[in-house]
């Protein structure tokens, strides 16, 4: 495989350095990705990056994960308006840690293959110098007006009055250049690959190469993504969308690709796949013919859910979806995990009951108005079970008075009562 064809049709090149492609046609080159460990776990919107680094191994060719410990710890101003928080070095080890076994899922680090991905930390290589020795070794060799140049810096020097550069932000293009060169002398490594907002930076290290040892050395970078409809891709009114099933549950993640506009669906399983060509246009060519079967979207979800968590993450994410747009049943709720079922369930009204209440059964029609208030009275919750609108755990109430028990319990301690298509509310019996 060609890797700049490959990403070239997946729409994956926003920036390529010339020559970029000629050195990657006539040998196995290195090539690295940084990523700042500010928190625990990488988000959707590292994917591209990630994905790039794939497709790279794919190709033959060697991938590396550069940890930011040093750069984390200052702040990279590409992209931000204000100066971020800083870390300690052992959460940022922490972080790290915790990056690498979500990286697996993506890249090999265990081949004995000359190509095998390696993660690095630039603390390591960058705790060891003096402010003196860096400023001689690094800073004499980049212009000030060179840096002054950098969209990153203009930008924020003609921000609003406050915010400002601090000479810390100022000085993170001469560290990652020094990242690029260091890891150029150490590993043969030719190419940094990042978002385009992140060229600027790249290309500093690329020209620091170039003045302090004579090399040639180059830059890529993949489009920032956005959404059709304008919103921040991988943002949900919950914030990020994180591959660390505890901040982002299995089931929320598949629903964030399930739920994609078909413009952006056609984008995204380029993208964030590794289908290939054939079968991407035979894909887009279906859900065309029938968009209303949302072809597109549930390939996507499928591929991505299964390539970062697992099939049967994705087949319970599948089940659950279709306990509220579906047709589910009480054994699909007693199947899934009680942390997906609450993903399912957020956001509908909760009533809290005492198990006592349950030790000798109490009728259905008492426990959903006098203990619960699921409906107004009883007399209104018998026309909706004779309309047949009132389910229990999926399963129609044909009697107001049928018992209700600990046997009726979810996961030992839930009841799902529905009114209709779509009202939903959850007993839990407190524990």
């Amino acid at each position: 495989m060609n890797f700049v064809e490959e990403l070239r049709w997946r729409g994956m090149i926003h920036d390529i350095m010339p020559g970029t492609e000629e050195l990657l046609s006539k040998e196995m080159t290195t090539a690295y990705v940084g990523i700042d460990p500010t928190a625990s776990s990488i988000h959707i919107g590292h994917l591209v990056s990630m994905m790039m680094l794939k497709h790279f191994q794919r190709c033959g060719h060697r991938p590396v994960v550069l940890v930011g410990g040093a750069t984390g710890m200052i702040g990279d101003p590409s992209g931000k308006s204000q100066e971020r928080n800083l870390l300690d070095e052992p959460t940022l080890r922490h972080n790290q840690e915790c990056i690498k076994k979500q990286l697996a899922r993506f890249l090999d680090f265990s081949t004995d293959k000359p190509n095998a991905a390696l993660m690095v930390n630039n603390y390591d290589w960058m705790k060891e110098y003096s402010f003196l020795g860096f400023i001689r070794d690094i800073g004499k060799h980049i212009t000030v007006n060179y840096m002054m140049s950098k969209d990153s810096v203009k930008k924020r020097l003609s921000g609003d009055a406050g915010s400002g550069l601090s000479f810390t932000e100022f000085s993170y293009q001469l560290v990652q250049g020094t990242d690029f060169l260091h890891l150029y002398q150490t590993l043969n490594c030719k190419l940094q690959m990042g978002g385009s907002d992140q060229w600027g930076n790249i290309v500093t290290g690329t020209e620091l190469i170039r003045r302090k040892l004579g090399g040639e050395a180059y830059a890529l970078t993949c489009p920032l993504m956005t959404k059709s409809d304008g919103g921040k891709f991988g943002k949900t009114e919950e914030g990020n969308v994180w591959l660390d099933p505890n901040l982002t549950s299995p089931y929320k993640f598949y629903q964030f690709w399930i739920n994609a506009s078909d413009e952006d669906a056609e984008k995204y399983i380029k993208i964030f796949t590794t289908l290939d060509r054939d079968t991407i246009e035979s894909l887009i060519k279906e859900h065309k013919e029938a968009p209303h079967l949302r072809k597109l979207q549930k390939v996507l979800a499928r591929e991505v859910t299964i390539m970062v968590h697992s099939e049967a993450d994705y087949r319970t994410a599948v089940d659950a979806s279709e306990i509220l747009f579906g047709n589910s049943t009480s054994e699909t709720l007693r199947r899934i995990d009680e942390n997906t079922f609450l993903s399912v369930f957020e956001g509908v009204p909760l009533f809290d009951i005492e198990a006592e209440i349950l030790v000798k059964g109490v009728p259905f029609s008492e426990l959903a108005t006098e203990n619960c208030g699921i409906f107004h009275s009883k007399g209104d919750l018998r026309r909706t079970v004779q309309g047949g609108g009132v389910s229990v755990n999926k399963e129609k109430v044909s009697n107001a008075e049928m018992l209700i028990d600990s046997s009726s319990l979810i996961n030992g301690k839930y009841i799902i009562v529905q009114k209709g298509k779509k009202n939903y509310s959850l007993i839990r019996v407190k524990q």
